[in-house]
């Protein structure tokens, strides 16, 4: 983490909305015996109950679930395009089955404990202040239900206040 440099959560200059949306994010939990991670194109940056927060999005039968649900921390890490295949590969393989992180050639290293990675250009470690399951019911419109299977459950919301930002940027 030498190469990072620690900025207030207001100084971030990041469009959410091609960061998340486009480019994407890596959510981690863990710790440093062991962690999982996953890509991730949904979720936000606000400020809630007068803290500046991330919000991510993890569907239960996802492995990182397990480690969001036990930890009260996670980091959300940003790339450049030079790692969209390291991205791509974290959001196909589980780490159930693999050890996506070597696959992908990421380098993990930890903040105050919490799992990142050296090659991201932006880490937000986040705590975690609220967790709430979508309910299908509060769905407002149909469209909706299109990222779902009849069965498949919805995604955990989760909120964390943003303790740290690290930047290379």
């Amino acid at each position: 983490m030498n190469n990072f440099k620690e900025i207030t959560a207001q100084k971030l200059t990041l469009n959410p909305f091609t960061k998340i949306g486009k480019e994407w994010m890596l959510i981690t939990a863990g710790n440093q015996e062991k962690f999982n991670t996953m890509t991730a194109s949904w979720g936000g940056l606000g400020v809630l109950w007068n803290k500046d927060v991330a919000f991510t999005f993890v569907r239960p039968c996802r492995y990182t679930f397990e480690f969001t649900e036990e930890s009260d921390f996670f980091s959300l890490c940003f790339f450049g395009e030079d790692c969209r295949e390291a991205l791509n590969l974290c959001g196909t393989k589980s780490g159930r089955d693999c050890d996506k992180v070597k696959e992908a050639n990421l380098t993990p290293v930890f903040v105050d404990g919490v799992p990142c990675f050296e090659e991201a250009k932006l880490v937000l470690i986040c705590k975690k202040l609220y967790a709430q399951p979508m309910d299908k019911a509060f769905a407002l419109t149909q469209d909706v239900t299109k990222h779902y299977g009849e069965n498949e459950p919805y995604h955990t919301m989760y909120a964390g206040e943003i303790i740290k930002a690290l930047t290379k940027e």
